[in-house]
Parts: structure tokens; C-alpha cells; sequence
């Protein structure tokens, strides 16, 4: 008995080191050990987010601990972005699993992140930190739910995907490493700003094209139900025709 193929099993990603990380795949699974399965990959990433939570803490008293903060950071786009690969590679995926968790945990990664920064950051910018939480959830929930409505899973956007993501949390990293967090505290509300303007162009856009998907599917419907109806139409005009009487024969 064959099954669908699941469409989250596929994501589409336009990103600007998407072509790069391609082109890497083909020499990184064979190296990965046998003994690391695809779901183990997947399970770290909340390993990589409570060392996240316990390196942030310790950078409250020494900011240098950001930089094993980065490395748990990398580490997780590592597992990420082979789970699924070496499964497919081996033949051993958990497709509908793999979907589920590995948003899941993804999602656990962003808070880990969210949290951490409200240990070094001034109390002052909890608000701003707690906006940029619901603004990134919002940008996930956008995706399912179009993934929901379009079986399409994009994960970029402008060019912009978890990759570019986690390593713009390494530069902001550095940064604060060398130039301490007072920058970092008006740097939220701009940062909250241009993700809220992004959040806005990729609801308008993605709802016009599931507008546009209705409204194909209702003149295809209306197409197929005019054929269905040709034939009775001309049956009811047949019979909308005079009825002329039989001359009887007199003979």
C-alpha cells in the first residue's frame, strides 16, 4: 500500500547561504558517525538550549561567556540542519515526527535565546525583550499556517532564513562582547521595528496568495460544474419544445 508523501517532508529555502550549506551537504552526511540517528540530531537542540540558559547566566558576570553561547548557537544549526538530511540519506527518517519535534524544539531554541538575553541585558529592556519573543513566534506560526493552507513549507523569507537568523545572533554576540550592552538596549526597539514592518509585508503577501488559490479553485469549480451541467441543459431545452400531436391514421 503506497502512502502521500508528507509535504512538510520539504521546505523551501531561498536564503542567501542556502546555495552554500548545498553545496556542503553532499560531503557532511557521509562523515556524520553511525551511531548518531537522525532523531538523536534532533534531540540536541535541547541540550544546545539549556547550556544556552546556563552560559547566558554565567555571562551576567563575565560577558565572555557569550562566546560558548555562539558555539552552542552553531552547534545547534549543525544538528538542525542535518536531522532531516541524514535521514533521508540513510533511509531512516521520521518524517511526521521529525516535523513536529524539530519545529517544536526550534521553537524552545528561540526562548532559550529570549531568556539568556534578559540575564545580561538591564532590566529596562525586558519589555522589548518579551516583543521581540512574540514577534519571532508570530513569523512561526505564519509559516505552519501557511503551510496548512498552501502545503508549502517555506522557511526564508527576503532572503532571510534560520541560517542568516543564527548567525546574526553571533554577530550580535561579538558585538556585545566588545562593546558592552548599552548599544544592545536601543538597538531592540529598531530591531522589534524592522521585525514588525517584515512581519506585516510577509502576512499581506502571503494571504494574497492564498486569496489567489481560493479564487482559482472557485473558477475551476464553477468550470467543471457548467460541463457537468451541459448535457441536462440540453435535455430541459429539448423538452421546452411544443409538443405536436400525432396525425391519426383514417384509413
Amino acid at each position: 500500500m503506497e502512502t502521500e508523501q508528507f509535504a512538510g517532508a520539504d521546505k523551501i529555502n531561498t536564503s542567501f547561504l542556502s546555495p552554500l550549506e548545498r553545496r556542503l551537504t553532499p560531503h557532511v552526511l557521509p562523515r556524520i558517525p553511525v551511531w548518531l540517528e537522525t532523531y538523536h540530531l534532533t534531540m540536541f537542540t535541547l541540550l544546545w538550549s539549556a547550556l544556552i540558559l546556563v552560559f547566558s547566566y554565567l555571562a551576567a558576570g563575565n560577558i565572555r561567556w557569550l562566546w560558548a553561547v555562539s558555539a552552542m548557537i552553531a552547534l545547534q544549526w549543525a544538528t538542525d540542519y542535518y536531522d532531516g538530511k541524514i535521514g533521508k540519506y540513510r533511509n531512516t527518517g521520521l518524517v511526521r515526527w521529525g516535523y513536529y519535534m524539530d519545529h517544536l524544539l526550534d521553537y524552545f531554541f528561540l526562548t532559550s535565546i529570549i531568556i539568556g538575553y534578559s540575564f545580561i541585558l538591564p532590566e529596562q529592556s525586558r519589555f522589548q525583550l518579551l516583543a521581540m519573543l512574540a514577534l519571532f513566534a508570530a513569523y512561526d506560526f505564519s509559516t505552519f499556517l501557511a503551510f496548512s493552507a498552501m502545503d508549502k513549507l517555506k522557511i526564508s523569507y527576503l532572503k532571510f532564513g534560520p541560517t542568516e537568523f543564527r548567525l546574526a545572533l553571533i554577530i550580535v554576540n561579538a558585538l556585545l562582547i566588545l562593546f558592552g550592552t548599552k548599544h544592545m538596549v536601543n538597538g531592540l526597539k529598531w530591531v522589534n521595528a524592522g521585525a514588525a514592518v517584515g512581519l506585516c509585508f510577509l502576512i499581506y503577501s502571503t494571504q494574497k496568495k492564498i486569496w489567489r488559490l481560493d479564487m482559482e479553485g472557485k473558477q475551476q469549480e464553477a468550470g467543471r460544474a457548467w460541463v457537468g451541467n451541459k448535457p441536462q441543459a440540453k435535455a430541459e431545452l429539448a423538452l421546452e419544445k411544443p409538443y405536436v400531436p400525432v396525425k391519426e391514421c383514417t384509413y
